[in-house]
């Protein structure tokens, strides 16, 4: 995260597309290109408008209509959803339909229907917001019937279940078929405003491609996944979505650190809900098993624009979406001539937003293998993750990754550019793309990140502008002083542009997140207000406006892990209204929600035992 840092990220075998490079976070290379027009931008920062003074009869007038909406929306039971398996009907499917575990060649997915084990399954927590997007009645979650139906144990009317095929990088290496392994989608749904979604059980039995393991899933990382799901859309994030979380009544053997002292847990079921769950190792498994299969990768693509990139599709000359190499022959290349170079400039961008983002609310993702990355641009799979409460650029969630650190936080970015040639290669071997197109995508990559970082960070800071120096200086102090990244940032609102404040005062605002500094370091972040003070009185935006628009991006409530953790041992003996409660904390990070002031305090000092904020990828 820091200018001085740098990183490797090569440990890949020398036969897969390798950039160089050194870290971009925060400041990567300017433009090497000049572009006629800049390709469209997917920016995905959360907004800072703030509402203007609102009467009383306005806000009245509001929520009549917020009424009458809520009165016309489509509210459908589970029988009546408006089912559509375009993944099924449009893709080569493995003819096989057993559970063995096997090499699934030529095929996209393996129709597969739930085996778990089930004794009086509970429904734990749900997600009403998820519901409305699939225009489910939210009164569903009150049948007899949901917790058998998901989880996996009865089938739904009008579903068609399959386990994707996909491959993927590990921490750097090939590792080949991978898949679905224990997550079995039920079929995808269209809903009213023609919308396509796809609904997935993650811990609902074995697949072909569940390997050695027993494709079930516990009640320990099923909390983890269904919250976070729900916390990083609420931080308006790109994310899959988690509609339900079940509990099995069964149990499930677990050596959560791998030392060989297993344990049974209780087992849970999650429904996952994203409009696809398409990965960067959904079309690598098929290039990387030869010319036979490389005609899949194509298929996949045009099935991938078609559903839902369909504005390329629909590219003409007209949109004069071209750029220069900048290159001795200066050779303009026109992506509407490609639109498989124009759908990878999107997935390199939205990738690129994605993860400015995830580094302006201090997520870790943990585990960012080729296998986990969406070419959507969402946020897939929630294993140890973690986000920062002392600020640490190094820190990692995942106790796998501590030897080399590669999925560290400051690391994100550059694994981000990485992957993204993973998957340009596969394009390129495939021959969809050229060299020239590959190397804009990348290119266009680091400028997305960058444009989109620098916004990020001039946002949480109030500034009227990005200022390299002073978020540098800033970042540079929080890492000595291991500060909480989260309660910083909200505290710094409070900071008023007045130059005339006396030295003694000007930390009082920040206070409750410098904690046990030192006078050497009081002064270092004086100084350093000092020139924050500077800044903002140059703006003239009042104090309170500005605050009010910090406050909508710097949340005051993010999913601590030992926050995950209470919530998960108290379900594990029975209580599961903690994470409920805790549900909905997370469901308005924003928001002062007076009374709930606990779940904004830092870490407890059993947080940090093995278990809680670090974890491997057991679940």
């Amino acid at each position: 995260m820091l200018s001085h840092l740098t990183v490797s990220l090569s440990h890949t075998p020398s036969t897969v597309f390798r950039p160089r490079l050194r870290l971009l976070f925060p400041y990567p290379p300017r433009k090497l290109l000049k572009f006629h027009r800049k390709t469209p931008s997917f920016s995905t920062n959360v907004s800072m408008d703030t509402p203007t003074d609102l009467s009383v009869d306005s806000v009245a007038d509001g929520l009549k209509k917020q009424s009458l909406s809520e009165d016309k929306r489509v509210k459908l039971s589970l029988e009546d959803l408006n089912w559509d398996h375009s993944f099924v009907r449009e893709l080569p499917g493995d003819p096989r339909t057993d559970l063995m575990q096997r090499q699934v060649h030529h095929a996209c997915y393996s129709k597969v229907s739930p085996s778990v084990q089930v004794e009086n399954p509970q429904l734990v927590a749900w997600s009403e917001s998820v519901a409305e997007v699939l225009d489910l009645d939210a009164k569903e979650f009150e049948r007899l019937d949901f917790p058998l139906l998901f989880s996996g144990a009865s089938p739904l009317v009008g579903g068609l279940s399959y386990a994707q095929c996909y491959g993927g990088h590990q921490f750097g290496m090939w590792a080949g078929q991978l898949g679905d392994g224990r997550a079995i989608t039920l079929g995808e749904l269209v809903n009213s405003k023609s919308q396509r979604w796809e609904l997935q059980l993650k811990g609902a039995g074995k697949t072909p491609y569940s390997r050695f393991a027993d494709g079930l899933a516990v009640l320990r990382s099923s909390i983890r996944e269904f919250l976070c799901s729900e916390a990083i859309h609420s931080l308006g994030i790109p994310t899959t979505r988690a509609l339900s979380l079940v509990t099995t009544g069964k149990y499930v053997t677990r050596d959560m650190f791998y030392d060989g002292n297993p344990k049974d847990e209780p087992g849970a079921v999650v429904c996952r809900v994203a409009q696809s769950f398409l990965r960067f190792g959904s079309f690598q498994i098929h290039a990387s098993r030869g010319k036979e299969d490389l005609e899949i990768v194509k298929t996949l693509a045009d099935y991938t624009i078609r559903h839902h990139f369909p504005h390329i599709e629909n590219m003409s000359k007209s949109d004069s979406l071209s750029f220069s190499t900048g290159q001795e022959n200066d050779s303009v290349v026109d992506l509407t001539s490609n639109k498989y170079a124009a759908w990878l400039v999107e997935v390199a961008e939205r990738t690129a937003s994605l993860i400015a983002s995830w580094q302006g609310v201090g997520f870790t993702h943990g585990v960012m293998n080729t296998d986990n990355m969406s070419v959507l641009g969402l946020t897939i799979d929630y294993g140890p993750f973690g986000f920062l409460d002392a600020f640490d650029p190094s820190f990692t969630p995942n106790t796998t990754d501590l030897p080399g650190r590669r999925y560290c936080f400051a690391n994100q970015p550059d694994v981000g550019l990485w992957n993204i040639a993973q998957f340009t290669s596969t394009l390129s071997s495939a021959k969809l793309i050229n060299e020239k197109e590959a190397d804009y995508a990348l290119e266009r990559y680091g400028i997305k990140f960058m444009d989109d970082y620098q916004a990020v960070m001039t946002k949480k800071l109030g500034l009227p502008k990005y200022n390299k120096q002073l978020i540098s200086k800033l970042l540079n102090n929080m890492a000595v002083d291991k500060v909480d990244y989260t309660n910083f940032f909200r505290l710094l609102s409070n900071i008023k542009a007045d130059s005339t404040t006396p030295d003694e005062q000007l930390l009082v605002p920040l206070k409750a997140a410098l904690l046990d500094i030192g006078q050497e370091r009081k002064e270092a972040w004086t100084s350093w207000v000092k020139i924050y003070i500077e800044e903002l009185s140059g703006s003239g935006v009042p104090d309170e406006d500005r605050k009010a628009s910090m406050n909508s991006v710097n949340p005051k409530f993010i999913l601590r892990n030992y926050l995950c953790q209470s919530a998960i041992d108290m379900a594990e003996q029975g209580d599961l209204e903690e994470v409920r409660r805790l549900l909905k904390v997370i469901e308005s990070p924003y928001d002062e929600q007076p009374g709930m002031e606990k779940y904004a305090q830092l870490p407890p000092a059993w947080a940090y035992r093995p278990g809680v904020r670090m974890l491997s990828c057991s679940s």
